[in-house]
């Protein structure tokens, strides 16, 4: 599999890459950038490391003519957020940015089955803008979504009650953003309910959910950007998507009436195979959380309205 990296000299997608080169799993890595200089750096790091990691080939470039034959190309280039400014609020800055990406890949020869995973904010509203421009059917577009945010979630949920954070199943989904959802009805550690684990209050949850909900703009405040998270993240999607393993992950793709949710691009338990979006299923949902995902997406509707 040959993934192409649009933004791959900077701090996210050099992050990505280098953990798709961990994880030995993808054939060929191609870097992307605005800034060359930074994409044949990081490229050259990783192949002075290949004998210690796996086989593959590290491109890069400027210019997209190395994107041609790609399997997936993972767009990661966009205006960094401020630790104060919402990811919505992005979209003015980086709608524009994102059309000239677009344009640029509608003259790259993708392979036949490939897919596009944007990553670069407010991705929801970014994934709806890729999947309408016609580069390739809708179900081989999606968006990293609420990825992140669960892997955060769960994360944090296991470094407060000290378990192993495998064991924890709890999922975020709706907008990557404000409106985000968490499902705690179907939250479990180790297959016990959350609920039922000793020291669990309301209170307690939603402290750490809330911690969730900002814990990009601390680590923004903290280091100037996230990476090795949202780094992982990504590798997570692409190599589930490579071994085409029916993974199921809350990536953005556009809705078309799961929960009522339709004409719109955001998280929902996706079966992922080779090809992008094999299926969308429904979460067992409380009715006050379905009412939040149904805001969620009407909130990002009005946004998308205003493109």
């Amino acid at each position: 599999m040959k993934v192409s990296i649009i933004g791959g000299g900077g701090r996210v997608g050099s992050d990505a890459a280098f953990a798709l080169q961990l994880g030995g799993i993808v054939r060929e890595i191609a870097l992307v950038d605005a800034n060359k200089d930074m994409a044949d750096g990081e490229a050259l790091d990783m192949r002075h490391g290949a004998s210690l990691t796996a086989n593959q080939t590290f491109t890069s470039s400027d210019q997209y003519h190395i994107v041609n034959g790609s399997d997936c190309v993972v767009i990661t280039a966009g205006l960094r957020r401020k630790p104060d400014e919402s990811r919505l609020e992005l979209i003015n800055r980086n709608v524009g940015l994102f059309r000239t990406i677009l344009d640029s890949l509608k003259t790259c020869k993708l392979n036949s089955g490939a897919t596009i995973l944007v990553v670069s904010n407010p991705v929801d509203i970014l994934t709806q803008l890729a999947a309408k421009s016609g580069i390739l059917p809708e179900n081989q577009v999606i968006g990293l979504g609420t990825v992140l945010d669960t892997c955060r979630f769960r994360s944090l949920l296991a470094d407060h009650f000290k378990v192993n954070a495998r064991d924890v199943k709890a999922l975020i989904l709706g907008e990557h953003g404000d409106t985000m959802v968490p499902i705690w009805s179907s939250a479990t550690i180790g297959g016990a309910a959350l609920a039922t684990i000793p020291g669990y209050t309301d209170e307690v949850g939603q402290g750490v959910f809330d911690f969730t909900k900002k814990s990009g703009a601390e680590v923004i405040r903290l280091k100037g950007g996230a990476g090795r998270a949202v780094g992982v993240s990504i590798a997570e999607v692409v190599q589930q998507m490579a071994l085409d393993s029916h993974a199921i992950m809350p990536v953005s793709s556009v809705q078309t009436g799961t929960l009522g949710i339709s004409g719109i691009s955001l998280s929902l338990p996706t079966v992922l195979g080779r090809n992008g979006v094999v299926n969308v299923l429904a979460p067992a949902v409380s009715e006050s959380e379905k009412a939040a995902l149904l805001h969620s997406a009407s909130e990002l509707k009005k946004i998308w309205d205003m493109i």
